[in-house]
């Protein structure tokens, strides 16, 4: 597990999410998740079946073990930057909080954080939307998380916060929405990422239009201790993506039938010392790639050793 700094104070305990047919694992078994997106153009790819996909990890073909689809339910953190440039999204978000929302099914959970410096839980996992859309209204009155864009650590926060709740059988996705602007001191990309894994956790963002990946710092006067926020490298690595927009309320509205539309292939965990860093690749079978020759798939780009 990934050592971070935690969240500022204790939680209560989610309530369980309804059990759902498929897949059938054990909830508390060691498998890996592989949580998959297949986009042809913009749309998402449905009806797909576990044979339409090839899994390889260090080169070797695996067989997953189960294969499940949307019908899997799912735990969503919205996870929002409240530092000084964000208004404006943020208003465009929660004027469309209520109608993206609907798009989740009854057993599904939402939970928000806000952040800028520091990080705040603003409600809880919780299948009662109600209470997601009053904290997205709320997030733009937001003003005491202090000056700055620490989006590395609000990610950890967000990972330790779903290490505190029972198993959980479903899909789990965070939702930035951030400017990608900030620096971080001794909380690099490779510790979110291993956070994320951990907790089989696929992060998504939603970003201005002008946003872009940073540039690489290179030279002797160059401290790595301090890294600039990449939530792209971020995203691509756990099998998510960013959307550019200036409308954040109809990308968060895409972003939740997406992340509704994706597939999951479970994993057994090859032996392996603790910690060494397994890598993955999912592709489509040569079936699927003849009716979907421009597919997109995306997919985490490995897991940790348990």
């Amino acid at each position: 597990m990934v050592a971070a700094a935690g969240l500022r104070a204790q939680f209560p305990v989610a309530q369980q999410p309804q059990e759902q047919a498929t897949p059938t694992f054990q909830a508390g078994a060691a498998l890996v998740r592989v949580d998959v997106q297949v986009l042809d153009g913009k749309r998402p790819v449905a009806g797909l079946t576990a044979n339409d996909f090839v899994v390889r990890e260090e080169g070797v073909e695996r067989r997953p073990v189960s294969f499940g689809v949307e019908s899997e339910p799912l735990q969503v953190v919205l996870l929002l930057d409240v530092s000084g440039s964000m208004g404006k999204m943020l208003r465009a978000m929660a004027a469309v909080g209520r109608q993206a929302l609907a798009q989740l099914k009854p057993q599904d959970q939402v939970a928000v954080f806000l952040f800028a410096r520091e990080t705040r839980l603003a409600a809880e996992l919780s299948s009662d939307l109600a209470v997601a859309e009053l904290a997205l209204k709320d997030a733009p009155m937001e003003k005491g998380l202090g000056a700055g864009t620490s989006v590395n650590d609000a990610i950890l926060d967000v990972t330790n916060y779903f290490r505190r709740q029972p198993p959980f059988a479903g899909r789990r996705a965070v939702i930035v929405l951030t400017d990608n602007g900030g620096v971080h001191f001794k909380v690099p990309d490779e510790m979110v990422i291993h956070g994320l894994s951990d907790v089989h956790t696929v992060l998504n963002g939603i970003v201005p239009s002008e946003a872009k990946p940073p540039r690489e710092l290179k030279g002797p006067g160059v401290n790595p201790d301090f890294t600039p926020a990449n939530v792209f490298y971020l995203a691509a690595a756990s099998g998510g993506e960013v959307l550019r927009s200036d409308d954040a309320g109809a990308r968060f509205k895409e972003l939740l039938e997406r992340i509704r539309l994706r597939y999951s292939l479970l994993l057994k965990p090859t032996p392996a010392p603790p910690d060494t860093f397994r890598r993955l690749e999912v592709e489509l079978s040569a079936e699927a790639r003849r009716r979907y020759p421009k597919a997109e798939v995306h997919a985490r780009s490995g897991y940790y050793a348990p």
